[in-house]
């Protein structure tokens, strides 16, 4: 998703990431890392081939990472994932921090702390490498990206350096701004960030409507690349089943998306869908004030891939009432690698640094 051309999308940049294709122990960490886990007994699925649904089965999934510290932070509160050149996965924190995690383990290998222009910290959701801005790397080191980081309280779309150093912000229509500002509201903004093929279209998804908008009618906003710097570009809707919102999205080589759609019911629990959706013949909504299901409006479609809810649950457990223990809050998505399966996708969730809910990684694979 973020290689700067489709063959580096899923071949150079997934060739160093082999590794995550093995299973994942549970309770491994590599020696010299600080963490504290004071649930480490919490088992691991290790099925393979358990079938969600015709196009999706389920592997694997781990809970090694709940309720865990490394080098004093709480590694929790996970929204988004991405995969690096060398291997290595990020993972970012909702409360302002970003993970390195070793691609075999999961353990974390470095935390960086994250921050606006002001010194405050971000409500931050979703994470794109752009290897089109790579920072240096020392002795010899395969160059790696710069991090593109949004926020939903504002919006926003910021760019920063392996170090956590800002060093860029990306314009954003004054429609998607949080009201009064703009027409939208607060933590119901930029949650799902993904490059597209050729790495020079940014594609931010919008969690939920603004006002104005029929309700389910989410705007999908992008960037395009020119003389180095991303400049607004097209605008596209997504309408999604009703009650949800879209928390994550992720570009596939030949231009259509994954994306996930997600809600939460006290009582009942979590409701997560996998779907493909296809922008590329989409109306541009840019310059379209209101979007209430007109005619003339072509939104981008969608195909149901799977209901997570539908998955074997792998002799999961759920702290609290879910239709299948295996959900949690999953927030985030990252395709690391593919195979004669299908892709290879990971899933994270998001515990809200809640007991009753579950820092959970799940490895799916998806055939689209």
């Amino acid at each position: 998703m973020r290689l700067r051309t489709v063959l580096a999308t899923l071949t150079a940049g997934l060739a160093a990431a082999t590794t995550l294709t093995a299973a994942w122990p549970a309770n491994a960490v590599p020696a010299g890392n600080t963490v504290t886990n004071p649930a480490m007994s919490v088992g691991m699925g290790t099925a393979t081939g358990h079938a969600c649904s015709p196009a999706v089965s389920i592997d694997r999934f781990s809970d090694a990472l709940d309720k865990t510290t490394f080098d004093g932070a709480f590694v929790g509160n996970l929204s988004a994932l991405a995969l690096d050149r060398d291997g290595t996965l990020a993972a970012l924190s909702d409360r302002s921090a970003l993970f390195r995690l070793d691609a075999r383990t999961l353990a974390p290998k470095s935390v960086v702390p994250l921050a606006d222009e002001s010194g405050a910290a971000l409500d931050s959701e979703g994470l794109v490498i752009d290897l089109a801005h790579p920072r240096p790397r020392s002795n010899g080191e395969t160059p790696t990206g710069t991090f593109l980081i949004t926020s939903e309280t504002e919006p926003s779309v910021r760019r920063y350096s392996g170090d956590g150093k800002l060093l860029d912000r990306l314009p954003v229509p004054s429609s998607l701004l949080v009201a009064p500002a703009g027409r939208a509201t607060a933590n119901q903004t930029f949650e799902g960030l993904t490059l597209l093929p050729g790495g020079n279209t940014l594609l931010a998804s919008m969690e939920y409507a603004i006002a104005g908008d029929s309700t389910g009618i989410v705007r999908f906003q992008t960037w395009r690349r020119q003389h180095g710097r991303f400049a607004l570009a097209a605008q596209y809707a997504y309408r999604t089943d009703s009650g949800l919102g879209v928390p994550e999205v992720q570009a596939l080589p030949d231009g259509r998306l994954l994306v996930l759609e997600r809600g939460f019911t006290a009582g009942v629990g979590n409701t997560v869908r996998l779907y493909l959706a296809d922008p590329r013949h989409a109306t541009d909504t840019g310059g379209i004030e209101h979007l209430t299901g007109q005619d003339d409006v072509r939104p981008v479609e969608k195909t149901l891939l799977a209901d997570i809810a539908d998955c074997p649950s792998l002799g999961a457990t759920a702290g609290q009432p879910q239709p299948n223990p295996l959900l949690d809050n999953i927030e985030g998505m990252v395709i690391t690698g593919r195979g004669r399966g299908g892709l290879q996708v990971l899933l994270v969730s998001d515990d809200n640094q809640n007991a009753a809910q579950t820092t959970r990684l799940y490895h799916l694979r998806v055939r689209v």
